[in-house]
């Protein structure tokens, strides 16, 4: 058994949580830049476009990510592709980022007045033009909260990945459990760094959506 006080098992925690982090943030980029792409087709007026869309979501939606991650780091080998854990956890959460918020923006862009799209028709403008200058400024308005509050979910689904071996806050937490013997103080830090990762985001989602509603009734 390996002797860890308390302050060297926060610091090796907290170092790992770096990576966490990380990973929490490409995959919401990655998977925001992906989710407009798709948004885009969905709302197309082109029904291919829209059941290409239609498929990717309900594949990434319809599977548990654990499931989705085992495809990417074991499964790519088999056909030839050699991935590190890194790579698989980054491109698996990106892509099932990218499916949820695809549907929480068009739920958003639903929200728009279908006369809005009446109104940029009738000016001349290209269906690209309406999304671009009319819907998507006032979607965003709607989109800020919800997504704030989908990055939480994002955050706590690293986890997931030190089933592959990505070395985040989870998989470092189990390291030093497994070499101290200490579950208990250990996993309870574990916890109170996702909470003081996780609260911030809650909260400004939350109050996002005061300010919504508030703005609604005036």
């Amino acid at each position: 058994m390996v002797e860890f006080t308390l302050w060297d098992i926060a610091r090796n925690l907290l170092m790992a949580a770096r990576w966490t982090v990380l990973l929490s943030l490409i995959a919401f980029i990655g998977g925001g830049v992906a989710g407009l792409i798709l948004l885009a087709m969905r709302v197309s007026p082109m029904p291919w476009l829209r059941r290409i869309v239609t498929v990717y979501v309900e594949l990434f939606q319809g599977t548990p990510l654990l499931m989705q991650l085992f495809v990417a780091f074991f499964g790519l080998p088999l056909i030839g592709v050699d991935v590190s854990p890194w790579t698989a956890a980054a491109v698996t959460l990106t892509l099932y980022t990218s499916a949820y918020l695809v549907d929480i923006w068009r739920g958003c862009v639903e929200a728009v007045p279908r006369g809005q799209w009446a109104a940029g028709a009738s000016l001349g403008m290209t269906f690209a033009q309406q999304l671009r200058y009319i819907v998507w400024p006032q979607a965003l308005k709607i989109a800020v909260a919800p997504t704030v509050g989908f990055l939480v979910q994002v955050v706590k689904s690293t986890a997931l990945t030190s089933i592959i071996g990505f070395t985040e806050l989870t998989k470092t937490g189990t390291m030093i459990t497994n070499a101290a013997f200490r579950p208990f103080p250990i996993y309870g830090m574990v916890a109170l760094i996702y909470f003081a990762m996780c609260f911030p985001l809650t909260w400004y989602a939350r109050v996002l959506e005061r300010r919504q509603r508030l703005s609604q009734q005036r």
